[in-house]
């Protein structure tokens, strides 16, 4: 299978690779040239085999100049026995009525990002021995919060590999800081920045497409990649759990095979649902995707009208992994729905990066709304929703799943769409431990984040991770902030060079 930049279809590589350049040398986000299909009938051979093998099955669809043996070697580490607390690795949980949760974080850091960066290091590894084997690799990651305590755990001790995480210094949890600061690894590195999650994206951005900063790594015999979402890699493992997901309704008896399910996604940069738009687009029974946004509602207000825009109050929100203007995977989705015309994507990433706005055309936005619906909630109506499924079911999620139900159930109520509704749950509650008891208590005695979390433990009597808990007489080892003009020289002075 052949990939291609969104800002230049002329440029072909392999799946490999894609996944160890990360992202095109002119700005654009790779993406396969053909999606590929699955019949109903392979869906159901897919049914009664366990996560792993529905990955295998998926994966090789995408990675095809990986051998089976190199795909084998790749899939069952990621998600090799004792890595995630569920054996189903990312359950579908039914909470109420036909309303399904998909927590996707059962693994090592307690967040969906697991899914795709347990696997993302092995697929980069064999990627680079097949395209670049006498270089050294350097991950880059912009995070809002999961993605990096995801990424340098999934990174550490890698071989050949090295990894630098910026984050905004104001702009995530407690929990999240401390499980990034206190990261193990010779090879690791974290710093903030003075800024928003945006800013911190721009910044690797940059440095990605800097002429000067890849002829210095070419002397030192350094390659850049991402682990960010950019990276393909980090996207196509997503599109495993949409489909694992299907199954599951039907082997549960909540669907029949061929019948349609819903899809809600709590929405940041937009790789999440990008991934469920894949599964859909080859052919898992997917009727609409619902776009759930906290207050920084770029996206809904996208899909509604057709106008992004930017240029708006960014809010510092209970659901920070979300706190994002500039939603990256977007340009992927609206190169599909053009017709994979470079041009018009070259056009709009422009307007965005001039202007901080842009306008799609009539035919897109026709395309957008025929599949993906779009709702918002802020910090209040998010705790009244954790509060709500937690006192009605008995059930305890965390601010950005609590996100997704708040949307996903005003658009039953708006629409009476009575198709079974499958939601991203995304995060433990305990990563956001004041949020959530502050939503189910009313009133809290605790001060600081570990006696927080135990106060909502003996609340709720909900486990709290053995891995949120051990981190609680960790010290930090990175305390340094810098500024978004900094961050290359920052890469520099980690790497030596």
């Amino acid at each position: 299978m052949k990939y291609i930049s969104t800002r230049d279809k002329n440029i072909g590589f392999t799946s490999s690779q894609a996944i160890a350049k990360g992202i095109s040398s002119e700005g654009g986000l790779f993406v396969p040239e053909t999606i590929p299909t699955l019949s109903l009938e392979k869906i159901s051979s897919l049914i009664s085999l366990d996560y792993i093998s529905r990955a295998k099955e998926i994966l090789k669809l995408y990675l095809t100049d990986f051998t089976e043996e190199q795909l084998n070697y790749c899939v069952e580490n990621a998600y090799k026995k004792g890595k995630f607390s569920s054996e189903k690795i990312a359950p579908t949980v039914n909470v109420y009525g036909n309303v399904n949760l998909l927590e996707l974080w059962r693994g090592p850091t307690c967040a969906f990002k697991d899914m795709a960066l347990q696997l993302l290091p092995y697929l980069l590894t064999v990627s680079a021995q097949k395209s670049c084997p006498d270089k050294e690799i350097v991950i880059l990651v912009a995070t809002s919060g999961d993605t990096g305590k995801a990424a340098l755990e999934g990174f550490k001790d890698v071989p050949h590999t090295k990894i630098l995480v910026f984050y905004p210094v104001d702009g995530v949890s407690p929990m999240q800081k401390l499980q990034m600061t206190t990261q193990e690894g010779e090879n690791v590195s974290v710093c903030a920045i003075k800024g928003n999650f945006d800013d911190a994206q721009n910044g690797v951005k940059t440095i990605f497409t800097n002429k000067k900063i890849e002829e210095k790594f070419k002397e030192n015999s350094l390659a850049f990649s991402s682990a960010n979402s950019i990276n393909w890699g980090r996207l196509v493992p997503q599109i495993v759990y949409y489909v694992s997901a299907y199954c599951d309704l039907v082997e549960q008896g909540s669907i029949k095979l061929g019948e349609k399910m819903n899809v809600t996604v709590p929405t940041g940069n937009f790789g999440n649902i990008l991934a469920a738009y894949y599964a859909k687009e080859m052919g898992v029974p997917i009727n609409k995707l619902i776009c759930a946004s906290n207050a920084n509602n770029v996206l809904t207000d996208f899909i509604n009208t057709g106008v992004y825009d930017k240029n708006r109050k960014f809010y510092m929100t209970a659901s920070p992994s979300m706190d994002i203007l500039i939603s990256s995977n977007l340009e992927r989705l609206l190169f599909l729905l053009s017709g994979m015309d470079d041009e018009i994507i070259r056009d709009l990433m422009n307007k965005l990066s001039t202007d901080g706005k842009y306008q799609v055309s009539d035919s897109v936005l026709s395309y957008l709304q025929k599949d993906f619906a779009a709702g918002c909630c802020d910090d209040e109506a998010t705790k009244k929703t954790i509060k709500e499924i937690y006192e009605k079911y008995n059930y305890l999620c965390d601010t950005h799943t609590a996100v997704a139900v708040n949307v996903a159930n005003s658009y039953i109520e708006k629409t009476g769409d009575k198709t079974p509704m499958v939601i991203a749950s995304t995060a433990n509650p305990y990563k956001f431990s004041k949020s959530v008891l502050s939503a189910v208590k009313d009133s809290i005695t605790s001060t600081d984040e570990f006696s927080m979390v135990d106060e909502l433990n003996e609340f709720t009597r909900v486990p709290v991770p053995e891995q949120l808990v051990s981190l609680k007489n960790k010290t930090p080892r990175f305390n340094n902030v810098t500024s978004k003009e900094d961050m290359p020289q920052v890469v520099m002075d980690m790497l030596g060079i």
